[in-house]
């Protein structure tokens, strides 16, 4: 997905940019940059993280970066922050987006005489198009308008003025979020950041949360500056409370492990199977697994527990086997606690069901007698046009459509699919049965759409869950 870190202060920004832009790691893997302002010079610096941690690739540069205002990026896609010249002034800018029509926007831009300098997969660079599409506005907010207009999917964005104020726009949708922070004791040091999480070591406390289509301007003389006033529709991502969303942050006032822990004690309250204890696939099924364990009145157990010390972050070998290997080191199942046990594990999702039927495998050969899985999420039946959810490249990689697929046969109609979304159904039962099976699981329960958008608390028009009933606003 991604997500990026803003700062501006009276004094050096450097350090504040630095960890709050690494508090923002768990949102990407591929690439991550750093830039500041200083007068009209900006400092610029980009790495690969596929591999590494955000803090080894720029700790040693940091000396390099000036000024008192700068913006950072942990991407799941191309190599960001872009720094470009335009008719409406300087700026730097990082995007968390996904462009569903990125080849017709670069053959427009081409077709008008633009070059494009940053390539990413021998494609056009997207925060290079989403620059030059601002650069084409009589002003910044009237660029970021013609973002808004022209690109299908999402985008949200921070753009760093030479003046040293930074202007935050959020998707015109709200799919993904922008927090606002105001420093409690150093004034006019203001941040703006897509994790509430990266706020509150740093000195700093939620201000606003910058409503959909908003844009706003953070600078040390005025403060945060609403530039344009949000849109009267929002389409936030269910899955940033489910998944993404560190256990401390916020989005739009609900707290992400609060959440958790609603969807989990529901499910604990409505289940009747007997088990001896609950536990969690680490990290993001942790909070659920609390709530169930609240809700069924079960202890809660480590029995599995994730190796931090050299896996901290899913690193991205090429090739699957590698990928398949790395996720399974990362997770040692307790034997000592599992053995002669019936337990009931929680996990935030089940995508392709690779590592989890792994799991299950290294569960029973612990010596688990019984193993109940619970998903705090709805089955994933549609893959997401929005957030760059997943990296599948096909609807097929859902364990959901291929066990769809092997029931109805190729192209199953919409209706058909609906009633597979829809719990309670015939359809959605035996997908579910065969689901389990494929894993070899004693049972598996879903959490419904209604548990998840109740948990979260907004109005359910304002919540998109795409992914998992088809429900889309455009």
């Amino acid at each position: 997905m991604g997500g990026f870190f803003g700062v501006v202060k009276r004094s050096k920004c450097v350090n504040d940019l630095f960890y709050g832009t690494d508090y923002n790691s768990h949102l990407g893997t591929k690439r991550a940059g750093l830039a500041t302002v200083d007068g009209t010079h900006f400092s610029r610096s980009i790495h690969n993280i596929e591999n590494a941690y955000f803090r080894n690739k720029f700790e040693n540069e940091l000396h390099e970066f000036t000024g008192n205002s700068g913006i950072g990026i942990i991407s799941d896609t191309d190599a960001q922050p872009i720094v470009l010249n335009s008719k409406i002034g300087r700026f730097g800018i990082v995007t968390v987006a996904k462009i569903n029509n990125l080849a017709e926007l670069s053959q427009e831009l081409l077709e008008q005489g633009k070059n494009f300098y940053e390539h990413t997969s021998e494609s056009a660079n997207p925060t290079e198009i989403v620059a030059d599409i601002i650069s084409q506005g009589k002003d910044f907010v009237d660029g970021i308008n013609l973002v808004f207009k022209k690109v299908k999917g999402s985008c949200s964005m921070l753009l760093l003025l030479d003046d040293g104020s930074i202007i935050a726009a959020r998707d015109r949708l709200g799919r993904t979020p922008i927090i606002a922070g105001r420093h409690m004791t150093d004034d006019g040091s203001y941040a703006l950041s897509s994790e509430s999480c990266a706020f509150y070591n740093l000195g700093y406390e939620i201000a606003k949360n910058i409503g959909p289509g908003e844009i706003v301007r953070i600078s040390s003389d005025k403060g945060i500056e609403q530039l344009q006033a949000p849109g009267d529709k929002m389409q936030i991502c269910a899955f940033l409370w489910t998944y993404y969303g560190y256990p401390p942050c916020e989005y739009e006032g609900r707290n992400v492990d609060e959440m958790r822990n609603a969807c989990g004690e529901e499910m604990g309250r409505e289940d009747d199977t007997e088990v001896d204890f609950v536990s969690a696939i680490p990290d993001s099924g942790i909070g659920m697994a609390l709530g169930y364990s609240v809700g069924k009145g079960v202890p809660y157990r480590r029995g599995i527990s994730k190796y931090t010390p050299t896996w901290p972050r899913s690193f991205t070998p090429s090739s699957q086997e590698r990928r398949e290997l790395v996720a399974k080191m990362k997770l040692i199942v307790n034997k000592s606690l599992l053995e002669g046990k019936r337990v009931a594990f929680c996990d935030d999702s089940i995508v392709r069901g690779t590592q989890l039927r792994d799991n299950v495998k290294d569960i029973r050969d612990a010596g688990a007698t019984e193993v109940h899985v619970r998903i705090s999420c709805p089955p994933l039946i549609y893959p997401c046009k929005f957030i760059n959810f997943t990296n599948s490249k096909s609807e097929m990689e859902l364990i959901t459509r291929r066990v769809i697929q092997d029931l109805e046969g190729e192209n199953p109609s919409a209706e058909i699919l609906k009633e597979y979304a829809t719990k309670g159904t015939d359809r959605y039962e035996r997908m579910v049965l065969e689901i389990s099976n494929r894993l070899k699981l004693d049972s598996l329960k879903f959490n419904s759409v209604d548990c998840v958008t109740r948990s979260i608390g907004l109005p359910r028009e304002c919540i998109c869950t795409h992914c998992f009933d088809g429900l889309s606003y455009e």
